[in-house]
């Protein structure tokens, strides 16, 4: 585990709060933070020879739990507990996700108000956002380069949304008349790239995964047998301490 200090230990104590990770019962697991650089995949294999994510990490086992587009920068989450996968990307979960996001043009107060009351995109409307305009973030150069158009301005907007549809933050940006220019994910649930320089990451442990109990070890084509008799004593439970 990478040692953890200061606003990484703060990443750390988080997830340990949103996961209810509970150290010490069954099998542990993995949690990777990782800071996306910009055109690189959130997947570990490509036919035409991208850049994925085996280029920056090397523990196997893990994968995404979500997704992050090509040309998006920011925080991916990794593990390899399926569990903790489910819970980060499942809809119902609405998982909370923050954005740091450049547009084109000088945002006005309209813009905003419709985003956080929801846009009519095509494939429906969206869920109420938290959007407010934010100083210039001090993150790194992207590589290329955002394409700026002589004199037009740019304005820096952090828009939380509770969706994960494909490319929304684009499009919302997009239906209220400011094209995204640079798009970073700053916060998945409680976890954040503070501390993370773009192209690194940080591994720390995650929630336990539960052992299969014995009772369900049972050989590939097997069934349950039926309910015992009453009378027939069943064996005793114990349950050992952990």
């Amino acid at each position: 585990m990478t040692n953890l200090s200061g606003r990484l230990w703060k990443n750390y104590r988080f997830g340990k709060l949103l996961t209810g990770s509970n150290f010490g019962n069954g099998m542990s697991s993995t949690i990777i933070l990782f800071n996306k650089p910009f055109m690189v995949l959130s997947q570990f294999t490509d036919e035409d020879g991208r850049k994925t994510l085996k280029d920056y990490i090397d523990l196997p086992g893990v994968y995404a739990a979500g997704r992050l587009d090509r040309d998006s920068e920011g925080l991916l989450v990794l593990t390899d507990n399926g569990a903790l996968q489910h819970k980060l990307t499942h809809p119902k979960a609405k998982t909370s996700k923050t954005y740091w996001v450049q547009v084109e043009g000088d945002v006005d107060n309209q813009a905003i108000q419709a985003l956080e009351q929801g846009v009519e995109l095509k494939d429906g409307m969206t869920l109420p956002a938290n959007v407010s305009r934010i100083a210039p973030p001090p993150v790194w150069e992207r590589d290329p380069p955002i394409r700026e158009r002589k004199n037009i301005p740019t304005s820096w907007l952090s828009i939380t949304i509770s969706e994960g549809r494909n490319r929304q933050v684009r499009r919302m940006t997009a239906h209220v008349g400011y094209p995204t220019l640079r798009l970073i994910r700053y916060r998945v649930g409680n976890w954040t790239i503070d501390g993370i320089e773009n192209g690194q990451f940080v591994s720390m442990p995650g929630p336990d995964m539960a052992p299969l109990a014995k009772s369900d070890k049972r050989k590939p084509g097997s069934h349950r047998k039926s309910a015992a008799p009453a009378s027939r004593k069943m064996p005793k439970r114990h349950n050992k301490s952990r």
